[in-house]
């Protein structure tokens, strides 16, 4: 009788190791088939914890990696953090596993929180628009390829929201249903930079929060997919509809 596979969820920072502990993440993978690989906190050093992770997954036998990137992820990518998913895409192909990526959109979870005190979301987006997804859409979509991985192997899929929206048409939708008023200002690049200066983060941190906006104007995020329906067989849902779900965080 063949031992059973084990399917493994594994998220950075449990107490007991991180993506940049091999010797950890060898010992907790030995035996697992399919991994979920969560891409790891924001940080300086995240692309060597995704390369470490990932060799550590290769020499503990893993077979399949669904690991969560993001939306046109590419060496040049405007959205600079995309830059380190494509990094670790290419980590994951070159380690002889197989794998999924589901590269996901900026998510709607975080668009209110866009907002700032005055009411104003400010960024330089200009009239760009972007396929916004919810968490638990992309969550539903990973729990769906690991329940059955194999029609999904070496497939990319793009998971956004059903819907592109303008930084305009997200404030408006924000407004209309908290019944505040809500506004999106476009700053120039140089303002992005000069109005998040007094944070103390980081310059990388810094050209992240800035070309979350740039990526937008671009027009990078703008294609809507319908890989949430194909995999999970249920539309995403809109932004509006989010909102109503969920309590104002204002």
């Amino acid at each position: 009788m063949k031992p059973r596979k084990r399917h493994v969820s594994t998220i950075c920072g449990e107490p007991h190791f991180d993506y940049g502990d091999a010797e950890a993440s060898r010992a907790a993978l030995t035996g697992v088939d399919t991994l979920l690989m969560v891409s790891a906190p924001e940080s300086a050093d995240r692309l060597e914890q995704h390369r470490t992770f990932v060799e550590a997954a290769a020499a503990a036998g893993v077979g399949h990696v669904v690991y969560t990137s993001f939306v046109a992820a590419a060496p040049d990518a405007t959205f600079t953090l995309a830059r380190d998913h494509y990094a670790t895409e290419e980590y994951v192909r070159a380690s002889g596993m197989a794998w999924t990526f589901l590269r996901d959109s900026f998510y709607i979870d975080f668009m209110e929180a866009l907002v700032g005190d005055d009411g104003v979301i400010r960024g330089p987006a200009g009239n760009g628009r972007c396929a916004i997804v919810a968490r638990r859409d992309v969550a539903r979509a990973a729990a769906s390829v690991l329940a059955a991985p194999e029609p999904h192997r070496n497939r990319t899929y793009d998971l956004t929201g059903p819907e592109a929206l303008s930084m305009t048409e997200v404030a408006e939708t924000i407004s209309a249903v908290r019944g505040r008023p809500v506004r999106f200002h476009d700053e120039t690049v140089e303002e992005a930079y000069a109005s998040r200066a007094g944070y103390g983060a980081p310059a990388w941190q810094l050209d992240a929060w800035v070309s979350t906006y740039t990526a937008i104007r671009s027009g990078a995020m703008a294609k809507v997919s319908d890989a949430v329906r194909s995999i999970t067989g249920t539309d995403p849902i809109r932004l509006a509809d989010h909102l109503r779900s969920h309590p104002s965080t204002a």
